[in-house]
Formats: structure tokens, C-alpha cells, sequence
């Protein structure tokens, strides 16, 4: 058989059996003295093993794995790994369109989502407004909770939890956004900064900070900070101080 022969006999194409040549998986055929392969059915029937193999999912590198045991012994072993793969992908395929079911019969998403449906429930409860620091805050919060291992988003749930069911807590936080938005064409050296700071650090959980206050050089710090004016950088400064106990 020539290579398309063989190719049109297993039901691939000509670059695949060149393809699986070059990897190794099928034997190169002995040549014709006019320079053309000319193949066997042993050549087809491991071209056919390996378009069988490859069709139940398993990756070249575990085909090859495969042929390489004339007995078959390993075949059962990568079958069953390949079986516990697809149930693992199976499970996080529900739970996505789960969520995206929450997602559209929740109707209008907020500006920052798709976010968890933990959060999206908070964010319906949050004071927001027309407030630009408020939205602000929701950003940060959509930012921690994307990259936040399981335990530190349900303790941050759980902290944004207690703030909104204390209403003197929820008051504050209102009065925190205003005070901020208000510096937004402030100097940093403004009287109102202080102000701003204390009342921040008065309803922010401290649940919601990690052990340890950053470095002044943290990357993630001085990005927070560029994203605000100069006075209002110098209040969320000031309020981290007071929280870890650094001074004002």
C-alpha cells in the first residue's frame, strides 16, 4: 500500500501518518527502489490501534506508552486514569453551567462580573450609589475573590457577612465612601485625609487583610494606590497603618 492507500484504509489523512512517523508511533516502512513507502497491514492495523486509542481521549505521549507494552498490560491502568479524568471534567462541566445558570436567571449581571455567586449575593447588599470609591472597592473585592484560595474567599465572605448585618458598621461605610470620594481633587497634606482614614479603618473587617501589612514597594500595593488621587492614595496609606498598627 502507498500512504494514501493506507491513509483512506483507516479513515485519516496522509499528514497524520506523516505526523505519527515523526513521533515515533508508527514504523517507518521499508522503500521501493523508486524511492516510495510501501506499507504492510501490520502498518495498518497499528495505525488503526492508535486512531482507536486516540479517539477515546488519550493524549500521544500515552499512546505510545501503550504500544511500547506488546502485552497490553498497561492499557486497563491509562484507561482507568483516562475515566477518573473525563468524571473530574464532568463534575467541573455541571458545576460551570451551574453557575452560569445563577448568572442569566439572575438577570443584570454587575458592572464588575461575572463574579462568584457568593459575591454577587454581597454586592446586591453593599452600599454603592453613584459613589466612585464604592465602585472601586467592589473592583478590589471581585479581584481578591478571583484569585483567593476556597478558606480565604469564605472568610472574606463570611467578613463582608458581618458588615452588612451591622447597620451602625453599613452607616460607616457609606460616610468611608463619601469622605473618600471628596479628596478625589484633594492635596494629600488636606486636613480631610485623617478623617477619611480613621473612618475607613473604623468599618473595614480586619479579617479581609492579610497577616502581614506589605512592603511599600509590593507590587500589588503601588497598583492600588496609582488607581487613586494622590490625597485619596494617602488615605487607604494611612488606614493600613492604622490597622496594622503602624501609626497614622
Amino acid at each position: 500500500m502507498r500512504i494514501g492507500e493506507l491513509a483512506a484504509t483507516v479513515g485519516v489523512t496522509t499528514r497524520t501518518v506523516r505526523h505519527y512517523h515523526h513521533l515515533g508511533l508508527l514504523p517507518e516502512p521499508e522503500r521501493l527502489s523508486n524511492g516510495y513507502r510501501r506499507y504492510t497491514l501490520r502498518h495498518a492495523v497499528v495505525l488503526a490501534r492508535i486512531r482507536r486509542l486516540t479517539e477515546l481521549g488519550l493524549g500521544l505521549a500515552e499512546v505510545r506508552d501503550v504500544l511500547a507494552d506488546d502485552a497490553g498490560k498497561d492499557l486497563v491502568e491509562v484507561l482507568g486514569e483516562l475515566d477518573e479524568d473525563l468524571a473530574r471534567q464532568e463534575a467541573e462541566i455541571r458545576e460551570r453551567r451551574q453557575r452560569l445558570r445563577t448568572l442569566l436567571d439572575a438577570g443584570e449581571l454587575p458592572a464588575e462580573g461575572p463574579v462568584s455567586p457568593q459575591l454577587a449575593d454581597l454586592f446586591g447588599s453593599l452600599p454603592l450609589g453613584d459613589s466612585p470609591a464604592a465602585a472601586k472597592d467592589r473592583e478590589v473585592l471581585a479581584l481578591i475573590d478571583t484569585g483567593a484560595a476556597p478558606e480565604d474567599r469564605e472568610r472574606m465572605m463570611s467578613a463582608l457577612r458581618g458588615v452588612l448585618d451591622d447597620p451602625e458598621t453599613l452607616a460607616r461605610t457609606r460616610e468611608a465612601y463619601a469622605l473618600l470620594d471628596a479628596l478625589a481633587d484633594a492635596a494629600p497634606d488636606d486636613p480631610r485625609v485623617a478623617e477619611a482614614a480613621r473612618t475607613i479603618a473604623a468599618c473595614v473587617p480586619r479579617e479581609l487583610l492579610p497577616a502581614e501589612l506589605p512592603g511599600t514597594g509590593h507590587a500589588f500595593l503601588q497598583a492600588l494606590y496609582a488607581d487613586f488621587t494622590p490625597a485619596q492614595a494617602e488615605a487607604i496609606r494611612r488606614t493600613l497603618n492604622m490597622l496594622y498598627g503602624e501609626g497614622s
